[in-house]
């Protein structure tokens, strides 16, 4: 099965598998190749497969899509290792397949096929020097590679991205036909292919087997040793029809992957070209490769119970914290229950509509916790509409009229109606904005309370005016900006306080907040390349500040917007 891999963008290292017959949509509002860049279209491009091969043609996509550096206008045939742009998204056609199974890979008795092992070269901690040949022009190459392999173990997350990296550079460096990474999950249990690769995509189905000698295996891992075999096809004990001259094996190198006393799987290579067999000194580089790759997956492993012991300790956390919260927003609910009944009770409306204020003020807050919570746990994609920010922020002050008659609260809201729409989520950054302003309510005191929003805008080219500067937060002047602010005049928030207040879990409500609300604010806004923070307000309270891109060509995906502003019920269209 072919593969899509993300060598460029923000899915950098995802794969997407190709089945056979199937045409594939490449777009953000794809199913089988969703793309997170909010730079490509949502039918961006199509995927063709047609008489064995496959073709790629651009769906009128506003970017445009590129094959190998050049824009295609029509449809295109794709070969292995063709590059496929899409916005600011790269995709390598074929490469290496991860997890492939047994389908693809198979091992064989040595009654069915064998080799002489021609080289045997021990795998241990002086690997890495003995990869170095003379003279120095090879010395050097093969520095750059292990090189290479030593910044792939340094960058990769997991197991997997590891394995078909490294698979990758094998190929670049020893040009082989085959590979495969065998691994093995324990010592108790039989080697699996995680990747395999092919120098070219094979058209025999039987071809599309890796045959990977028993012999082979078993000696590089078993007896921690690299494994040279050579020129099978013209060994004279091999009769013609015989597996090994049926299968074209005339090189094979298959080296183990460990790391002190563990070995984790191996690395196996082979070529059926004539005249083509690899040597000693390329043996003592795959070698080298397999220590490394032992170290990193070593490493990998350390740092993945690391991560499984933190996660725990976030979950515990999390549990505790919104168990908190849940416990005392249940029991308003109870609270304002018992005291709807008991104005049924006595057939008494006023003390029904008391307990149905207090069973209101607790479900709006079962809502607000329940959305930040989704906000918070799951990745969402922006969908961005040109938007405009007053009837946005007019909309979340009609929701807080109710907060705000009752503690007697002023809610300003200051926008310039000639502010153009600015490329935003308006369904995210109405909950950004809800978040603000109701904690700017509920911080100030009843009564005396004051909560102003004020918006500015700032044209390309024009700097923040003194008196909005904090610090290096200063519009950057290269583009428009606008910066929206959240001022009250309420108790402020304590200088030690500032540092950690939009981390999860982190309120100074006490059993009123749950940490969430300026986590996920601070998520949306930097979602849309934007940037958040808070000061203390001359004469006491708080000013949160939100700086947000203002021209339309940084974030804003045009062929959306073509398409909603043909909508007539779209938000774009109604500004």
């Amino acid at each position: 099965m072919l593969l899509l891999t993300v060598v460029q963008g923000p899915q950098k290292g995802k794969q997407f598998s190709l089945p056979d017959n199937e045409p594939q949509l490449i777009g953000r509002s794809s199913e089988a190749l969703p793309i997170t860049d909010n730079t490509v279209s949502r039918r961006h491009a199509e995927l063709t497969p047609d008489g064995g091969s496959w073709y790629v043609r651009d769906l009128k996509s506003h970017n445009g899509t590129w094959v190998n550096g050049t824009q295609i206008a029509s449809r295109v045939k794709l070969r292995a290792g063709d590059q496929i742009r899409v916005g600011s998204t790269v995709l390598a056609f074929g490469g290496v397949l991860t997890d492939p199974g047994s389908e693809i890979v198979e091992l064989v008795r040595p009654d069915e096929i064998d080799a002489d092992i021609e080289h045997a070269l021990a795998s241990n901690e002086d690997s890495v020097l003995m990869a170095e040949p003379e003279p120095r022009l090879a010395a050097n190459e093969h520095l750059k590679m292990l090189f290479r392999v030593s910044a792939i173990a340094t960058d990769a997350l997991d197991e997997q991205e590891l394995l078909a990296e490294v698979l990758e550079t094998v190929f670049d460096q020893f040009e082989p036909e085959r590979g495969v990474m065998m691994i093995a999950p324990d010592k108790y249990h039989s080697p699996k292919p995680v990747a395999v690769k092919f120098m070219a995509e094979p058209t025999d189905e039987e071809d599309k087997k890796i045959k990977i000698s028993q012999t082979i295996l078993q000696h590089a891992m078993s007896k921690r040793q690299a494994v040279l075999s050579s020129n099978a096809m013209a060994d004279p004990r091999f009769k013609a029809g015989d597996s090994v001259q049926r299968f074209g094996i005339r090189s094979a190198m298959c080296a183990p992957i460990v790391f002190r006393d563990r070995v984790f799987g191996a690395i196996y290579i082979d070529s059926s070209i004539v005249n083509y067999t690899f040597t000693a000194d390329q043996l003592a580089l795959l070698n080298a490769v397999g220590q490394q790759t032992g170290l990193a997956m070593a490493n990998l492993e350390l740092t993945g119970d690391q991560i499984h012991k933190e996660r725990l300790a976030v979950i515990g956390e999390t549990v505790a914290s919104l168990s908190h919260s849940i416990k005392n927003i249940l029991q308003g609910l109870r609270g304002g229950a018992d005291v709807v009944e008991m104005g049924l009770r006595k057939d008494d409306l006023k003390i029904a509509k008391g307990g149905w204020s207090i069973l209101k003020r607790n479900l709006d807050r079962i809502m607000g916790l329940t959305l930040n919570m989704l906000a918070f746990s799951r990745q969402r994609n922006i969908e961005i509409e040109l938007t405009k920010l007053g009837p946005l922020l007019d909309d979340c002050a009609q929701l807080l009229e109710g907060l705000c008659s009752t503690r007697q609260v002023v809610l300003l809201v200051d926008v310039d109606p000639d502010i153009p729409p600015l490329p935003l989520d308006p369904n995210l950054m109405h909950q950004a904005m809800m978040n603000l302003m109701t904690n700017a309510v509920e911080a100030v005191e009843p009564k005396s309370g004051t909560v102003t929003v004020r918006v500015g805008y700032f044209p390309k080219g024009r700097p923040i005016e003194d008196g909005h500067k904090t610090g290096s937060r200063i519009a950057r002047g290269d583009s428009a900006e606008v910066e929206i602010a959240i001022i009250d005049n309420g108790p402020g928030i304590a200088s030690e306080r500032r540092e950690w207040i939009f981390e999860p879990f982190h309120t100074t409500k006490g059993m009123r907040g749950t940490g969430l609300g300026l986590a996920v604010t601070k998520r949306i806004i930097e979602d849309h390349r934007g940037e958040v923070w808070v000061e203390q307000t001359r004469g006491g309270g708080a000013t949160f500040r939100v700086l947000l891109p203002a021209d339309p060509s940084t974030l804003i995906d045009p062929s959306a917007t073509a398409s909603a502003s043909r909508d007539p019920t779209s938000a774009a269209s109604r500004l």
